[in-house]
């Protein structure tokens, strides 16, 4: 079973150097990492900049359209060279059929806002005690997140196949 972790950092840079630790829990076999990108977003910025993380990314990588979809229907604008138009709302209720509901989107777009960051991450195997004590180390964080079944990721995939 795969799972959508959103971990959110109180500063601007704290998602880019959570992204060291994960890239050490990776290597460490504590957790398999599918997908991941950050959100960082400057005090007095208007929107939020996005990465998608290419180098973290399994062979099974999401496209970016999933994540420009997510980051579009999060923070109204669209990122990561998706347009997000008459085919985001069709493909918004796919995210509802595949866990990520109204609920969750609100959640991330209440916390996650200017002078904050956040790590988005596609994982599975995870060793959840062992990260969370090493994501601990860092700044004040909070996690959020989507537990998604293989039916779910399966899904996901198919819809946001290249």
């Amino acid at each position: 079973m795969a799972t959508l972790t959103v971990w959110k950092f109180e500063t601007p840079g704290g998602a880019d150097e959570a992204v060291k630790t994960l890239e050490k829990l990776a290597r460490e076999e504590l957790v398999v990492i599918h997908d991941a990108a950050t959100v960082s977003w400057q005090q007095d910025a208007k929107k939020p900049k996005t990465r998608q993380l290419n180098h973290v990314a399994g062979a099974g990588a999401l496209s970016g359209s999933f994540w420009g979809l997510l980051f579009g229907l999060i923070f109204f604008v669209p990122l990561l060279g998706l347009a997000v138009g008459a085919t985001a709302g069709a493909l918004a209720g796919s995210l509802a059929d595949v866990g990520i509901d109204d609920r969750f989107i609100n959640r991330a777009r209440s916390e996650i806002t200017p002078g904050t960051s956040a790590l988005f991450v596609m994982t599975s195997d995870a060793v959840v005690d062992k990260i969370k004590g090493a994501f601990s180390a860092h700044e004040p964080s909070e996690l959020l997140f989507t537990n998604l079944s293989d039916e779910q990721e399966n899904s996901l995939r198919e819809v946001f196949a290249d």
